[in-house]
């Protein structure tokens, strides 16, 4: 039978006829930055477990792809689809990367955008779009993951002051950060303070040894002490809500994100096919192999589509929490599942870092974990359909 002309998953689920003009532009400029500036050195990155945050922020604020779908303040003010769509050709590079945008976008820069004052936000947001000031998020402590409202870090009042003590773990660009959001428990619930990281008594430490998302700087936080003038505080968030705020618009980038992290191994698995000979035939010219690669095609293309939508429900304000919870589940689990296939259709070159496939594997076991595990969401979703709580 003769061979037949070639779709992608985009051409095959006609996707691109859903995005708007300003939308595919903004496609074709990300996917061009990150194939010239992440690509060709990312799997260098992983392998020695660096990313170089000083030096390509400045060239990601240029792009405005810091904080890009929040108003004024040097913000670019896209829609949140476009963000997403950001998110996606970022990872389709690499998650450590999108983690670095979402990470100052999505939490530090919501953060002191949606509960910050004024004056807060004047200060610091304009420098943070542009990659002069790096924000980090700290939430997460040692014994407290999924369960955030148990944290131990507390802040207690001195006079106007605020001395804050306590510990953060997993904290993305905590040690090459100007300024950290920290989450703490007060006698007025859980509050969150903007912390420069130059003040006595805060220490970053780098974690190392990390098999998943090498290509990112994760950093153990510890307060001894840290005084705090009342400024620093968040004026609008009280409660485990602040923080939950932020983490929903992290989980908003992570729906696409995944995404694109799962395009590039199918990419990368349908070319190596194509060129690969196995018993004097091309790998894709095998049964076995073509329904892989179909079904792993409709996952992707299903997640690409529930993605678009769940952003169309965002920018009109309708989206729910439970809904970022049904995109985060889905698409970071089908992800993983296409980019452990795909590894199957490399066979021992799957392994390498000549081919993206593992890297993204090992990446999207954090994806799958962060900013809410499977599980958890697993349980949102599972109460809003029953109206009983299983968490406890």
């Amino acid at each position: 039978m003769a061979d037949t002309k070639t779709l992608s998953v985009e051409e095959l689920f006609a996707i691109d006829s859903l995005l708007l003009p300003e939308e595919r532009e903004i496609q074709q400029t990300v996917r061009k930055f990150a194939a010239e500036r992440i690509r060709p050195a990312v799997a260098d990155w992983f392998e020695s477990g660096t990313f170089p945050v000083k030096e390509l922020a400045p060239e990601f604020g240029k792009l405005g792809l810091f904080g890009m779908h929040l108003e004024g303040y040097g913000c670019a003010g896209t829609s949140a689809t476009a963000y997403g769509i950001a998110c996606l050709e970022i990872e389709a590079a690499d998650s450590g990367a999108r983690s670095m945008v979402s990470v100052q976008g999505s939490l530090a820069m919501s953060a002191i955008y949606k509960y910050g004052s004024e004056e807060q936000k004047q200060q610091y947001l304009p420098s943070m779009a542009t990659g002069e000031t790096i924000g980090c998020f700290g939430l997460t402590e040692p014994d407290f993951g999924s369960n955030p409202g148990g944290m131990r870090t507390r802040a207690r009042r001195d006079g106007d002051d605020w001395i804050l003590n306590g510990s953060k773990m997993w904290i993305t660009n905590g040690t090459v950060a100007d300024i950290a959001i920290v989450w703490a428990q007060t006698d007025d619930k859980i509050r969150g303070f903007i912390v420069p990281t130059d003040s006595p008594g805060f220490a970053a430490n780098e974690m190392h040894k990390k098999l998943s998302l090498r290509a990112s700087v994760t950093a153990e936080l510890s307060f001894d002490d840290v005084r705090l003038p009342a400024d620093a505080l968040l004026p609008g968030a009280r409660g485990l809500a602040g923080p939950l705020g932020c983490l929903s618009e992290a989980r908003f980038g992570i729906i696409f994100g995944s995404m694109g992290a799962a395009r590039d191994c199918l990419e990368a698995a349908i070319d190596y096919a194509q060129t690969r000979e196995v018993f004097e035939k091309p790998l894709a010219g095998y049964q076995l192999t073509q329904a892989k690669l179909a079904d792993m095609a409709l996952e992707l293309g299903k997640g690409q589509l529930l993605a678009l939508h769940l952003g169309r429900l965002k920018d009109r304000g309708e989206i729910t929490a439970e809904q970022v919870s049904v995109g985060k589940l889905n698409n970071t689990r089908e992800a993983i599942k296409i980019a452990r296939e795909c590894r199957t259709i490399l066979g021992a070159n799957g392994i390498t870092l000549e081919y993206p496939v593992l890297r993204h594997a090992n990446n999207l076991e954090s994806v799958l974990t962060y900013e809410g595990t499977a599980e958890v969401h697993q349980l949102v979703i599972g109460q809003v359909l029953t109206g009983s709580s299983a968490f406890r």
